[in-house]
């Protein structure tokens, strides 16, 4: 570091700024060099090196490991389960190693699963998930749920005895969505347009800092806030793309449940880590896609 100190002589002052203009000169020079060899370290990542990182974590096929763009900072934020062991780290660093400054890699506490278990909710074959919301299509109605629920499961009921149908599994995507559809054949089976006590109007499309709630059998009613778009989870049954993350905790038996903003549908729970004791994350399939994909409104 070059400092200039004052001196009380008064001699020569012409060639002492002309000293001082070199000197400053050289620094921007040195300044200017720089900043041409290396993007400054808040630098925004190209929209290609983005999408190079993302390809090449896909790549790895690594189960316990999620991603999406940080719209803060537009780079890839990297998580991983407590799952993944030491050597899918190194490759997962190595992997993205080739895009610097490009993408981060972070810890979850807990493992990234489907939220899928005996209990409450809605039935089938022992297996416990929460209905989405209900839809029609003229005169039939349905409701959506988590396609890793419905993909092995054909007939749903409304108690763990499995003596009250509610019906069949007309159309199910898992993995690379995770969306179902439940008829209802039953007609003594209510199948009211809310979620809880909220009256559905419409849907509405996530956006980041979008205040949101989740309901579901297992856990009730919890809120937060989107964290992130377009996310993808290498799930341990299957890899899910498109995905709306958030800061909600869920628990095994929830999956399936409505994401929603007011009275407006967001999407449905596909999986997450953590817990409702402890805090987590967890990851919605967009309403639009399943209804867009059956001719389905909600009502």
């Amino acid at each position: 570091m070059i400092t200039v100190r004052r001196t009380p002589v008064r001699r020569r002052p012409r060639l002492i700024a002309s000293a001082l203009s070199l000197l400053v000169a050289a620094a921007l020079a040195l300044s200017d060099t720089s900043a041409t060899a290396a993007p400054a370290p808040d630098a925004v990542p190209s929209a290609a090196s983005v999408a190079g990182a993302a390809s090449a974590v896909e790549s790895l096929g690594i189960a316990g490991t999620a991603w999406a763009v940080d719209e803060r900072t537009g780079k890839l934020r990297i998580l991983a389960d407590s799952t993944v062991g030491e050597a899918d780290l190194a490759a997962v660093r190595r992997a993205v190693g080739r895009f610097a400054g490009v993408a981060t890699l972070e810890r979850l506490d807990g493992r990234l699963r489907t939220l899928l278990s005996g209990g409450d909710g809605i039935y089938a074959a022992g297996w416990r998930c929460s209905a989405g919301v209900n839809v029609r299509s003229g005169t039939s109605y349905y409701f959506v749920t988590a396609g890793h629920c419905t993909d092995t499961m054909s007939t749903w009921y409304t108690s763990s005895a499995m003596s009250t149908t509610i019906g069949p599994t007309t159309g199910t995507s898992f993995p690379g969505n995770d969306f179902g559809v439940v008829q209802y054949a039953n007609p003594a089976v209510p199948r009211p347009g809310t979620i809880g006590s909220v009256d559905v109007t419409g849907t509405a499309t996530a956006y980041v800092g979008q205040s949101v709630c989740r309901r579901g059998a297992a856990t009730g009613v919890h809120c937060g806030v989107v964290t992130a778009l377009n996310a993808t989870v290498n799930y341990p049954d299957g890899t899910v793309s498109g995905l709306i993350r958030t800061n909600i905790c869920a628990e095994p038996g929830d999956s399936g449940g409505p994401l929603y903003a007011g009275d407006k549908v967001v999407g449905i729970l596909s999986g997450g880590s953590g817990s409702c004791a402890t805090g987590g994350v967890t990851y919605y399939q967009p309403i639009q896609e399943v209804l867009s994909a059956y001719g389905l409104s909600v009502y």
